[in-house]
């Protein structure tokens, strides 16, 4: 049995980062969330919004926030795949998505992603900060961001 992409709601998505992420949990916002399943059941979740750094919002790129599986097989880079067919076809031109350094980055590289910046673990900080506190109770890490165009 393959994967295959199946509809879900931002609402449901949130639960399931909120049970299968490894180290955040669910963003504040999205435009649009995405779901794989494998035999009828879902498998893993993708969520897309606007981007958290004020730089990328040009109005024509998205960003991944989370990306969250049970740890089918390709069931992360099959994500990152279908999220940029999705931007696509709602008229973006650039998806960005992070990982943490310290994380192969092996999911965004088979979709087709490219590693465009390191960025250190006070960016990261700094980028989720409203009023003074932070969205994420992960400790902060080094980052890599990783861009395609649509």
């Amino acid at each position: 049995m393959g994967l295959s992409v199946c509809p879900i709601s931002i609402r449901e998505a949130n639960r399931f980062v909120l049970h299968h992420h490894r180290h955040h949990r669910p963003p504040q916002g999205a435009l649009f969330a995405v779901g794989v399943e494998k035999g009828g059941e879902l498998v893993g979740v993708a969520l897309v919004g606007r981007p958290v750094g004020r730089g990328l919002q040009d109005g024509r790129t998205v960003e991944i926030t989370r990306v969250a599986t049970d740890g089918t097989q390709n069931a992360c880079s099959f994500l990152y795949g279908r999220c940029r067919r999705v931007a696509r076809a709602m008229g973006y031109e650039r998806v960005v998505t992070y990982t943490r350094q310290d994380e192969t980055g092996a999911s965004p590289r088979a979709a087709g992603f490219e590693q465009v910046a390191l960025l250190d673990a006070r960016s990261w900080e700094d980028e989720y900060r409203i009023d003074g506190g932070r969205h994420d109770q992960s400790t902060p890490a080094p980052r890599v961001r990783w861009e395609i165009a649509v």
